[in-house]
């Protein structure tokens, strides 16, 4: 007979758990006492929850692994919230343990009572609180395969502090039997053949490929069925990187803020196979005119995903990398040549590309940070996890991606203040890896405490900080579609701006923090770079630090913004190229 502290400890280890983001609190001090004693499971103490739960989900993308949190009860547990729906999102696996009030006071109001498996019901794969001692190993098992099999996705367990205390059976299940949950990984191979017979009837076919391939880590046998076929291929954001970004086939991302030769290929193909993405409405637009001329084929791991938001005509259910193995053992001898669809396609890139921005304005351009980022790590091993916003979109744009890159940023959820603590997390599963923060200013300072956990951690990332002075996504909007009426979104704006900038001065404030100082603050490295120059000089001064981070801010015009663009619930030929 041992306590539920003790087993849970046991349960850890046997999911080859080694690392727990935490943070201390009175419901869980039990649980951390009992790690304390054991001392083999790693802690790692963050600044704030919301910041634990990013990088765990950075650990988890970066890795393959399970993230595990481990947090109080109350503003702990509902700290948590913002993450585990931006992990749902993204299809990312986490265990999230929340400490509870004892069993005898729920319900009563008690100090630090909240019903966190209500809150989170709708944006968790499983949410349960362990009500019996007799249950807790099965609870923590079952909430380990849930959150790894099928489509991945967090799972939240709360423990009871009374119920973490009680003795009970030691023992700890090395199986999982779930009558409501079966998951399906293989594919029919029916309706393989019935895609074979369609690509060899199409002329146009274009191969669109999403997160799920990379979740499956399934990018290299892709590559492999891209070329047996020789079908070009688009990506959407979670999926740049399956196939090399330098690939022949290779065209580039679709939607909002997509290439104009990947949009036009999908308002133009034939035969549109999906492998792994939702069609949510950032790669559709208007989902009437979406592939207005193609069959689609899609696959994902999800029954639900499929024709949810566009019609499917073949539909198969299954773990991408299974599929796609299954696709390279066909004969694929009676394909046409895709040769004159793949030379279109390149002509319309040729003619509308993604290129350096023309520098009216003092300070560096976004492709000439990318391009700089891009030399630097070209050798080498690297992670760049970004933030939410413009600088997003241009990292998308243009990283260059292999087999030795790895791409981690929020997508589904879109949530600013994930960029500092997912490269934290990156960094601690990958330690041998360069790890870059690709952040803005306004995303950076909602996580900005996360310093102090990367100082602590002696993590030497590298943080380079787009610095616009705005928030530079919705201010594109607002130039764009609101007659450049921009507000609050300068992040110099006081008090006495308002009618100031109403009325046309220029009386701007000093910006604020000064993010070098800061740095410095920190105890970690700062740097600023106004030009190409200064900015190479500053990530070959990085790449040297093996404790501290680094800081380089680098500084914009805040005119730029993201193109090509396609406003939301617009079709392909409403395409913004230039303004």
């Amino acid at each position: 007979m041992i306590k539920g502290t003790e087993l849970f400890i046991k349960a850890l280890k046997e999911e080859g758990v080694d690392t727990v983001f935490t943070y201390p609190g009175g419901f869980i001090t039990d649980l951390l006492d009992q790690l304390y004693e054991d001392n083999t499971i790693e802690l790692i103490l963050p600044r704030h929850e919301q910041a634990l739960i990013h990088e765990a989900d950075g650990y988890a993308r970066s890795t393959g692994r399970v993230g595990v949190c481990l947090v109080t009860s109350g503003p702990g547990a509902t700290n948590l919230v913002t993450g585990i729906a931006t992990a749902n999102y993204d299809s990312v696996p986490l265990v999230c343990f929340t400490g509870q009030v004892p069993t005898g006071v729920i319900g009563n109001d008690a100090f630090q009572e909240v019903d966190i498996v209500g809150i989170t019901r709708s944006i968790t794969k499983h949410s349960v609180m362990v009500t019996d001692r007799k249950d807790l190993g099965r609870i923590i098992k079952e909430a380990f395969y849930i959150a790894r099999t099928g489509k991945p996705g967090p799972v939240l367990v709360d423990l009871p502090a009374d119920i973490m205390k009680k003795l009970g059976d030691e023992k700890y299940p090395d199986s999982v039997s779930i009558r409501s949950y079966k998951p399906n990984t293989a594919v029919h191979p029916g309706q393989i053949k019935r895609v074979v017979t369609i690509l060899e009837k199409a002329r146009r076919p274009l191969f669109l490929i999403g997160g799920g391939v990379t979740i499956a880590r399934a990018g290299e046998v892709f590559t492999k069925l891209a070329e047996k076929t020789k079908i070009p291929v688009v990506t959407s954001i979670m999926g740049r990187g399956c196939i090399p970004t330098d690939h022949e086939l290779y065209i580039g991302n679709i939607g909002m803020h997509g290439c104009y030769a990947g949009n036009k290929a999908i308002d133009e193909c034939d035969v549109l196979f999906s492998i792994g993405t939702r069609f949510n409405d950032r790669i559709t637009g208007k989902i009437s005119e979406f592939a207005p001329k193609a069959k689609i084929i899609h696959i994902d791991i999800d029954t639900a995903s499929i024709s949810r938001n566009i019609h499917v005509d073949i539909p198969i259910v299954g773990d991408a990398g299974n599929a796609i193995e299954s696709l390279l053992e066909c004969d694929f001898s009676g394909l046409h040549d895709y040769s004159t669809w793949l030379n279109e396609i390149k002509e319309w890139n040729e003619k509308h590309p993604i290129g350096a921005e023309e520098q009216p304005y003092e300070g560096l351009t976004p492709q000439q940070i990318l391009a700089s980022v891009n030399a630097a790590i070209k050798e080498k091993e690297a992670v760049v996890v970004t933030d939410v916003g413009q600088h997003q979109m241009w990292t998308t744009q243009n990283l260059h991606m292999d087999a030795t890159k790895k791409l981690v940023t929020s997508g589904g959820l879109g949530t600013m203040g994930f960029g500092l603590p997912g490269a934290i997390g990156a960094q601690l599963g990958n330690p041998d890896k360069t790890v870059i923060c690709i952040t803005g200013d306004g995303g950076m300072q909602m996580n900005i405490q996360e310093m102090a956990t990367a100082v602590a951690q002696e993590l030497p990332i590298i943080i380079i900080i787009v610095n616009n002075n705005y928030l530079g996504m919705v201010r594109q909007m607002q130039k764009l579609f609101y007659d450049k009426r921009y507000s609050v979104t300068c992040l110099r704006y006081r008090k006495s701006c308002n009618y100031a900038c109403r009325d046309g001065e220029k009386a701007c404030p000093p910006y604020s923090p000064d993010f070098v100082k800061l740095a410095e603050s920190y105890d970690a490295v700062g740097k600023r770079a106004w030009s190409e120059e200064e900015l190479e000089v500053a990530l070959s001064e990085a790449m040297k630090e093996t404790k501290k981070p680094t800081i380089i801010e680098c500084m914009i015009d805040s005119e730029f913004i993201v193109l090509p663009m396609v406003r939301s619930g617009s079709t392909f030929k409403d395409i913004i190229l230039d303004v």
